[in-house]
């Protein structure tokens, strides 16, 4: 263990290379864990997320090929545990929370990745686990990876897709979800020769049962798990199978409807909230799914054209996107949509929005047309595409909405954002196409579909796949956008028109307070910046929507007047703190003493009398206002009386003032006292006329 990286690495080849399966797979569990870390994230395992080529080029270029999917050691190890059906436990309790509740629960989720693996804990067990064969063992660490390992402190500023990690993601899909050919690449051959076709350790499902949407697949009880046998045709797509929907499982499945209506409560405590290297690899699978899923041959595109000859792989490209992906990635972005906590990162949310809306970015017919023909908008073969995502196109719109109008438009980060958007929905064609899909379900409570079935005692009457008794695809669009909007929303879905008046009102309040923006700093016929918009109530002033807007993005706010006692303000920086507190207690000292006097003094109509008052009294107290409405009957009552105020003595201004002074008066040889004299003769000169100025000013007032 404390040899160098790259000689371990060259160990554990030679291992791989002379050793037989049975030895191996007891060492495999060890292996897959020093690789990745521990699901606990107490182990960190190679650190792939923090490993780069150009900082550390021969730890990279090992672990690289150690793991690569094309004929790594890795996964020659794999191949060679899977062709003798060894079975790897792995805990329950560190999969996704909706998964892991729903398998303590002793409900079997719909996921055909969970089917036939889990295994009741024995007496004195660990608990509820998975029994899982090589190949899925490997995936599941691998992608989970992603969220139980933290980055290192120092791993901060590293770019995300130079790390070794983002980049095997990106090689494993596409190796096992290839866009070009028919058939995946054929399994790495060990030394001895080629490796046997391992088969999956559940069976893949039958492709012909792959409806855009469909009722869900029947919940049963954990220990009613039935063995089928599968077509062998599909077993050459397994691994892609499993791949994707591991991603799909450990990625994206981490919320469920029934979790997302409870975390719409203001109490609710949240679950699980992703980082953005994960939301980055979820936009680097969705945009390698597109790739995949738009190579299929022109004639095999449409699912009203299947063909008898067509492969399994082309029937999963056809299916993969709808069947597993879709529902989990909504709720996902919903969630995103809704708690994501800094506007900054949300940057990496919009985008991966925005790659799935858009999948004719990743056609291969795109990179043909030329500059001039992006004119021509969005094709018309995309709509059946929009009607099967309405929602993701028109309700996250909605969420990105209301979340746009609550963030600082003035930043170029958030205006960008907004852009984005902005040009992706202004495309030719697609706005027509979103009408056209909400117009094909306005009455959807009138469409009944089943409810969920839970069978949690009784077990399955019917043998064969799992998905055999699903519906055939369904052809008429009307029925799949109604039909998708249940599957995403459930049955008491309230579905708000994008197109409709709500959004236009949001619109309408969105280029008001752009308005509201060139107008902001318009002055009034008095002079003085006008408030935010508010409404008289009974308590007072109440802020509208607007009101609220402006004051969130600084086009307008209130004047704030410090109206309580001058005396008791907050020590400012300008300040000393200990000489104003001594200042205060001489002042409080002087006034308590000589209270009478001073307010003898103040009461005479002479000179000498408004000569104090405009020592002693607080300018501007009898004009001053209360703004607010708590406590006004209490205003009057606070009235104070004459007091001597030391305060301004202990600002640093006060007394870089005075030794300046006395310094300048060093100069011309007057001594200090001498220059004391003189500052206070010229006081005494500026408060008389200061005097003089105010009560003249009264009398104009009179």
């Amino acid at each position: 263990m404390n040899k160098p990286f790259a000689q371990r690495c060259q160990d554990l080849v030679k291992v791989i290379e002379d050793f037989p399966a049975k030895e191996l797979h007891t060492i495999f569990p060890w292996l897959v864990e020093s690789i990745f870390g521990s699901l606990d994230g107490v182990l960190a395992g190679w650190n792939l997320r923090s490993l780069q080529g150009r900082v550390s080029p021969v730890e990279y270029s090992v672990a690289m090929e150690f793991l690569d999917p094309g004929g790594g050691p890795m996964m020659k190890l794999v191949y060679k545990l899977q062709a003798e059906d060894y079975k790897f436990d792995f805990p329950v309790s560190y999969l996704p929370g909706p998964v892991k509740a729903s398998i303590q629960e002793r409900v079997l989720p719909d996921s055909p990745l969970y089917h036939n693996k889990v295994q009741l804990p024995a007496p004195g067990g660990l608990g509820l686990h998975l029994a899982l064969n090589p190949f899925e063992y490997y995936m599941f660490f691998f992608a989970l990876s992603l969220i139980t390992q933290k980055p290192l402190p120092g791993a901060l500023h590293i770019r995300t897709s130079d790390c070794a990690y983002f980049i095997l993601v990106d090689r494993y899909l596409s190796w096992f979800l290839p866009t070009e050919g028919s058939v995946l690449p054929p399994l790495s051959s060990s030394p001895g020769g080629p490796s046997p076709s391992p088969a999956p350790r559940t069976p893949a499902m039958p492709f012909a049962s792959y409806g855009l949407h469909h009722t869900s697949l029947l919940k049963r009880h954990v220990s009613h798990q039935t063995s089928v046998n599968a077509d062998p045709a599909s077993h050459e797509i397994w691994r892609s199978e499993t791949l994707l929907q591991v991603f799909v499982e450990m990625w994206l499945h981490h919320y469920s409807l029934e979790m997302y209506q409870k975390m719409q409560s203001p109490h609710a405590k949240e679950s699980f909230m992703p980082s953005e290297e994960h939301v980055l690899a979820v936009r680097l699978l969705l945009k390698h799914l597109h790739a995949f899923s738009n190579s299929l041959r022109p004639e095999q595109a449409s699912p009203s054209a299947h063909s008898h000859a067509a492969s399994p792989l082309e029937e999963f490209k056809r299916a993969a996107v709808p069947r597993f992906v879709q529902q989990k990635l909504y709720l996902f972005l919903q969630h995103c949509f809704g708690h994501w906590p800094l506007d900054a990162s949300f940057r990496a949310v919009l985008e991966m929005w925005l790659s799935y809306l858009q999948p004719w970015r990743y056609a291969p017919e795109k990179q043909a047309l030329s500059s001039d023909s992006q004119a021509r908008g969005v094709s018309e073969r995309w709509a059946p595409f929009v009607q099967e995502n309405l929602l993701i196109y028109t309700k996250l719109f909605l969420g990105f909405l209301s979340r746009a109008l609550r963030t600082d438009l003035v930043s170029p980060k958030n205006a960008l954002m907004v852009f984005r958007v902005a040009k992706v929905f202004a495309q030719p064609n697609l706005a027509e196409m979103i009408q056209r899909g909400e117009a094909l379900g306005p009455e959807l409570r009138k469409l009944v579909i089943p409810h969920r079935q839970h069978r949690l005692f009784t077990a399955p009457t019917f043998t064969g796949s799992f998905l055999s008794s699903w519906p055939p695809a369904v052809t008429d669009a009307s029925f799949k956008v109604k039909s998708h909007v249940y599957s995403l929303e459930g049955q008491d879905c309230k579905y708000t028109p994008m197109f409709g008046p709500e959004v236009r009102a949001l619109l309408s309040e969105a280029q008001l307070a752009q308005l509201t923006l060139a107008l902001g700093t318009a002055q009034d016929e008095n002079g003085k910046k006008q408030l935010p918009d508010c409404v008289v109530g009974e308590d007072g002033l109440i802020l509208t929507p607007l009101g609220r807007y402006q004051i969130i993005k600084g086009l307008r706010r209130f004047d704030i007047e410090y109206q309580g006692d001058s005396e008791l303000q907050p020590i400012r920086s300008y300040e000393i703190a200990s000489l104003v507190r001594l200042l205060f207690r001489l002042s409080s000292a002087i006034n308590h003493r000589f209270a009478g006097q001073m307010a003898a003094l103040c009461s005479r109509a002479d000179f000498l009398g408004s000569f104090c008052r405009y020592h002693l009294l607080e300018p501007g107290l009898s004009g001053r206002r209360l703004l607010s409405p708590v406590g006004r009957g209490r205003a009057a009552n606070r009235a104070r009386g004459p007091r001597l105020s030391l305060r301004f003595l202990g600002s640093y201004r006060t007394l870089l003032t005075l030794l300046l002074a006395f310094f300048v008066a060093s100069l011309f040889c007057v001594g200090p006292l001498l220059c004391a004299l003189l500052l206070v003769l010229g006081y005494v000169l500026y408060a008389v006329a200061m005097t003089l100025l105010t009560e003249r000013g009264k009398l104009h007032q009179l």
